[in-house]
């Protein structure tokens, strides 16, 4: 059984024209929702989630992976953001091995900093780098150089961390050889593991009002695949293999974190917007589980821990087609795929034919299905195919 646990920090220095994430700029949004208290506040939701999981019967084992992600962590103190490692420690207990994750902002971390992670538990940071390209890091809102970022991977390697770096391709303006440019610098700072993710745009975003008013041109989903192919043919040349459809790492290298996301482990969401996810029969008599999501805005969040109460802004029950969906879509997102086994053979083999002659997916062993690199490309098409044949 594995347990994780993740950290919302819903404050940024800026707010990049794309993100539509759960993020203020503010430092202090009322009820003990500021960057001076967070920490506290965070600690005290552990200790109501422990409480609630005492009182129905959950007995989590040691959390084996945390993950602070944003907004951007890093405007905290590290000191901060260890002391929340520590309470971690104090309530759950850590597995010796634990992957002990932040996200970074390279305008917001130095040696010093990072060092002060290390010290505290720390084993990775995940850089946001985006681009390598000075115009399209400009369309992105995004205030870093690259050489912050380099600084950065240079100094969590000095403090004995992992490094990984986040890239955005499909920005308005930036060309294929733009694109080459970003993850050929990905590769030359030695990183054993990089995201790659197409860039989403919506309508209440600042970019997504300037597409809508015809400022910028709006992403093309023929060059986002172009995109792709070369990072995965680069990605693949240097030794970092694909093993979920944004994520390459060498071996030994994966966001453990993460897998536990696409396996559908138990984990605890802390934060305001902080998702969580239990399978413990205690609290789904069908087995299925239960999921539960934080109160998005941090003062009305702050408000309910001060009255003692998990800040949660609903909860529900996993229903079996629910479960089914989330086994189908998670597993096709793999290298590992989609255990037959897992969803009890409700498709069989032989009904995946048609697809594995459309060159979208391979059976491995008789029973694990993995989408190929076309079939990676066009992801929810092939998800909505197996939903169809599972008749859900």
């Amino acid at each position: 059984m594995t347990y994780e646990i993740y950290i919302h920090v819903p404050f940024c220095l800026r707010r990049c024209g794309y993100c539509d994430f759960n993020t203020y700029t503010a430092t202090d949004l009322g009820a003990g929702a500021s960057r001076g208290h967070y920490a506290e506040m965070v600690i005290r939701e552990m200790a109501l989630i422990r409480q609630w999981q005492c009182d129905h019967g959950i007995e989590e084992p040691a959390a084996s992976t945390v993950f602070f992600g944003g907004g951007t962590p890093t405007v905290l103190a590290a000191a901060d953001l260890v002391a929340m490692v520590d309470s971690i420690r104090a309530i759950w207990g850590l597995t010796p091995d634990a992957e002990i994750t932040t996200e970074a902002n390279p305008d917001t971390v130095d040696e010093a900093y990072i060092a002060e992670l290390a010290d505290g538990g720390f084993t990775r940071i995940s850089f946001g780098m985006q681009s390598a390209v000075p115009h399209v890091l400009a369309t992105l809102d995004r205030t870093h150089t690259p050489s912050n970022v380099a600084a950065g991977v240079d100094a969590a390697t000095m403090a004995g961390l992992r490094s990984s770096v986040d890239l955005i391709y499909g920005a308005p303006g930036e060309s294929l050889e733009d694109w080459r440019t970003s993850v050929e610098a990905a590769l030359d700072l030695g990183v054993h593991h990089i995201s790659a993710y197409a860039l989403t745009v919506e309508p209440t975003t600042k970019m997504g009002r300037r597409i809508a008013a015809g400022t910028l041109p709006k992403p093309d989903d023929d060059d986002e695949a172009a995109k792709y192919e070369l990072a995965d043919e680069l990605f693949t040349q240097a030794g970092l293999d694909w093993y979920e459809i944004s994520n390459w790492a060498r071996p030994g290298y994966e966001s453990r974190h993460n897998l536990g996301y696409w396996r559908n482990v138990d984990w605890a969401g802390l934060g305001p917007g902080a998702h969580s996810h239990y399978r413990c029969h205690a609290v789904s008599s069908n087995g299925y589980g239960l999921r539960s999501w934080d109160i998005a805005h941090p003062r009305l969040w702050g408000v309910a821990i001060n009255e003692h109460r998990v800040p949660w802004a609903d909860s529900e029950r996993i229903t079996a087609e629910e479960n089914l969906e989330e086994l189908i879509m998670l597993g096709l997102r793999m290298r590992e795929g989609l255990d037959l086994e897992r969803i009890d053979r409700v498709i069989a083999v032989d009904r995946l034919t048609p697809m594995i002659e459309e060159g979208l997916v391979t059976v491995v062993d008789g029973r694990r299905v993995v989408p190929t690199r076309r079939g990676r490309l066009i992801n929810d098409t092939v998800i909505e195919r197996f939903f169809d044949l599972a008749g859900i």
